[in-house]
């Protein structure tokens, strides 16, 4: 008998199934499509296990919608741009482009290795200038639209890598690539309106029904929504308006003191020729060195330096002190907190420290905080006290009052406000997209005319003696005429950060060869949005907030007719090895090169979506990648050993339900036959439940055997039904163990593919049972088991179970406590 060699089988249908274009999508307006896409990879040149659990994930959804009728469209390509292949390039002293194409070459020859059904003919490369002419395009779309633009702030600068980051790729107060510490720097940048969606980005939530709660929540908070009032302020002795933002306008009499950030533009001027500007300054590079996260800790202590400046309360006309502080952000709201301590503990304990005053204006119900100092600060609801004539409302109508009299006398008004900043796209490197403006001495910065992209990056840099960008030393690429009036002007050398690529590579999937727009509407329009992406927990707030902002843009320009670009999302777990996540590092890193080589890209496969969910972590296991092995053996050994009941009838349909009349034996095996159609059915459609599906083959397959071991001394085995369980054992475990699966299809005579074959449907009378097992337990422990009908009552199961022989020296002497039944299950006597 001929043993299990995936060595030999698996190339060989994967060379078929790339000969023949098995996994082309087409568009066809008459059949229902479904887009299955996994997150792009970083040709890095290896696949590592984190990769191959993700692509396996989306490759079962993809292979089970076929059979189930669908137009399943599944690409990949190679999100190719950034600084690790700069880095890389420079390392190995090699360009960045060939390097990546080697890595590509690489990657996508182990892709294949997997198995994995992939619509090559919509492969793209972020680094290729037929894809980044089409970033080109889309920025100068944001620019005529007032949603690019340039300004200088300060920034958050990677001394390590060299560049600028966003506010969301500092993790920590570090870079979110190398972890190196992230310090501010003032520069000219490229900036994204984001905040221009903020509001339906934070309300299109909702519409995302098959989105994790938990990533749905971190973008909410991301975006940070806080509805309150401004209020502005004048400084005394200048005269400058100083504005400050706060959802507790009611308290607006109880303000003492006005606390900067370190970066506020204003700090400069009001510490001008002061006897503590120095002082200040220094106080201010220290802060700034500072990260965020560290400056707004609970732990942080909390310091201020009075500035000598004071500020004027529009209400009131009092004067009260300015200082600067270290734990407020320029980033969040206007840079300029009013300090209320007798109604904001943070604001208390600061008072406190600093020996401010403490003024009551909001008393709870039925108490007077005014008769003596306070010990915390109150933070609830209550009436105004010491407020003018606001004194007796209740805070919550004070809010409204007390900001329609700003309004009045023009000194604040409502306000919404979101933590979420303006995304900054500029990057301070070579390898990325170059950004289509020029700056002209006559005309200022001009849009490169769309005639003339893509603006090319210069080959044949020498990237190994630049410390930084080479591209504002390359003149070749720098020296341009003005699109405008033809003089001589300068080529902007940022490049795009990467996540502008793969904000919207799922839209070119759907048209990747277009050459007059980065994608025609008609292909779109079927295509999108995608169905089922799946990615890592690490994407929930770069990447896939801006591939939602993207979207919504794209459809205010009628380029697209959705707002939403993924209707369902799946945030696999983690890989782990000996309790840690896989790492070179720790030496813990199996390959799946070597799996595949060991035992065969379908136990590999087999393995990983069986040894967890996909939303849980995953503990490698060689004893479970062993087991799986045994099963595929087993698999094969049981098509092997009766491939006989297919020589006859090579062409009978797979799906075929009849069979003659059965014993009890082979209603048994009937019966296992559609319930695993039905489990594994329902775990992939519903629950994405690989691993229960999988379960569910299995004892299908354990059915099978035991089948086998009934038939000693009986009559022979049942051709029909044996021949209709095996050919359904192969069209389910298809999905899974696509190349086993396809030379057992072959082997037993069938025409076409299994993969292209319709998917078993189950047949709920064979589901239907007369009677069933019953565990009888005493003391929660199992005593005996009995057949009885399905439907019989609780009395009669309880007689039932009293009469059985091994029961009854359990029960004699005993007395009954308590009795439970689970109907058509168990009965269990509870005794002392």
């Amino acid at each position: 008998m001929e043993g299990y060699n995936a060595r030999e089988l698996e190339p060989k249908w994967q060379a078929h199934w790339q000969q023949n274009n098995y996994y082309r999508a087409v568009r066809n307006p008459a059949q229902k499509k479904y887009y299955v896409l996994e997150m792009f990879p970083y040709p890095s040149g290896k696949l590592h296990m984190g990769h191959m659990r993700v692509y396996s994930i989306g490759d079962v959804l993809a292979r089970f919608l076929r059979m189930r009728g669908l137009n399943v469209i599944h690409p990949m390509g190679w999100d190719a741009f950034g600084l690790p292949a700069e880095n890389a390039a420079k390392k190995h002293g090699a360009d960045p482009g060939e390097w990546t194409a080697s890595n590509v070459a690489v990657m996508k020859a182990q892709l294949n290795a997997l198995g994995l059904s992939y619509d090559w003919a919509r492969e793209v490369t972020t680094c290729s200038p037929d894809y980044y002419r089409w970033n080109q395009w889309l920025f100068l779309l944001f620019y005529k639209n007032g949603l690019a633009y340039k300004k200088k702030s300060p920034v958050n600068w990677c001394p390590s890598c060299q560049t600028v980051l966003a506010n969301e790729q500092v993790v920590d107060g570090g870079c979110w690539r190398c972890g190196s510490e992230v310090s501010p720097k003032e520069l000219e940048q490229w900036f994204l309106k984001i905040t221009a969606y903020a509001e339906r980005l934070l309300q299109d939530l909702s519409q995302l029904k098959g989105w994790p709660e938990k990533v749905k929540v971190m973008q909410e908070n991301w975006i940070g929504r806080s509805q309150g009032t401004d209020i502005v302020f004048t400084v005394a002795e200048t005269g400058d308006r100083l504005k400050v933002f706060t959802t507790r306008p009611d308290t607006l009499f109880g303000v003492t003191y006005m606390v900067l950030a370190p970066e506020h533009p204003l700090l400069s001027k009001l510490i001008a020729g002061s006897s503590r500007e120095k002082e200040i300054r220094d106080f201010v590079q220290q802060s700034r060195r500072e990260s965020e996260m560290e400056r707004t800790s609970a732990e942080t202590e909390k310091i201020g330096l009075f500035t000598g400046a004071h500020a004027v309360n529009p209400i009131n006309g009092e004067k009260i002190p300015i200082l600067v502080g270290n734990y407020v952000l320029m980033s969040y709201g206007t840079g300029a907190v009013m300090g209320v301590p007798a109604h904001d503990q943070r604001d208390f304990l600061f008072a406190d420290a600093y020996g401010l005053p403490v003024r009551v204006v909001v008393n709870p119900p039925a108490k007077d905080l005014t008769a003596a100092p306070l010990e915390e600060a109150y933070e609830g609801t209550g009436t105004l006290v010491n407020s003018g004539e606001f004194n007796g409302m209740p805070n919550t109508e004070a809010q409204k009052a007390i900001t329609e009299w700003l309004i009045r006398h023009d000194c604040g008004g409502f306000r919404v406000r979101y933590r979420l900043r303006d995304w900054l796209i500029s990057r301070q490197r070579y390898w990325g997209t170059p950004i289509p403006i020029v700056y002209c001495p006559q005309c200022g910065p001009v849009a490169v005319p769309e005639k003339d992209l893509p603006v090319l990056l210069p080959t044949g840099i020498d990237l190994a003696a630049a410390k930084q960008s080479p591209l504002p030393e390359s003149e070749d690429f720098v020296q341009a005429r003005c699109p405008q009036c033809g003089g001589t002007a300068r080529r902007e050398t940022d490049t795009m950060d990467t996540f502008f690529c793969s904000s919207w590579y799922y839209l070119r999937y759907a048209d990747p060869h277009h050459e007059k727009a980065p994608f025609s509407k008609e292909e779109v329009d079927y295509w999108l949005p995608v169905d089922q992406y799946i990615g890592g927990i690490e994407h929930a707030v770069l990447h896939l907030l801006y591939s939602r902002f993207f979207t919504k843009f794209l459809f205010d320009q009628g380029l697209v007719a959705i707002e939403e670009p993924f209707q369902r999302l799946l945030a696999q777990g983690m890989v782990y090895k000996d309790g840690a996540k896989m790492s070179k590092s720790l030496g813990n890193v199996v390959s799946p090169d070597e799996i595949i080589e060991r035992y065969g890209a379908d136990t590999g496969r087999l393995f990983i979506l069986f040894a967890a969910p996909p939303e849980r972590d995953l503990d490698w296991n060689e004893q479970g990648v062993e087991g799986c092995y045994r099963f595929l053996r087993r698999v094969w050994r049981l098509f092997q050993q009766n491939m006989d009941i297919f020589a006859s009838e090579a062409k009978t349909t797979a799906t075929s339900q009849e069979t003659p009349a059965l014993c009890p034996e082979a209603e048994t095996l009937q019966r296992a036959l559609h319930f695993a159609i039905k489990k594994v059915t329902v775990d992939i459609e519903e629950r994405f439940n690989f691993n229960t599906a999988i379960s569910a083959i299995m004892e299908l397959v354990n059915a099978v055997y035991g089948y086998f071991n009934t038939l000693d001394g009986k009559p022979e085995r049942n051709v029909p039904l044996l021949r209709q369980t095996l050919k359904n054992i192969v069209l389910l475990l298809a999905p899974f163990a696509p190349h086993i699966t396809a030379e057992l299809w072959h082997r037993c005579g069938f025409e076409g593919s299994v993969h292209r074959q319709p998917w078993p449907v189950y047949n709920p009378q064979y589901l239907q049972v007369e009677e069933a097992e019953i565990v009888i337990q005493v003391n929660g422990r199992v005593r005996d088991r009995m057949l009885l009908p399905v439907d019989s009552p609780r009395e009669e199961l309880l007689t039932a179970a009293r009469r059985q022989e091994k029961i009854k020296p359990y029960l004699q002497d005993k007395e009954e406590i308590k009795t439970i039944v689970v109907p058509g299950k168990l009965v269990n006597f509870v005794v002392r």
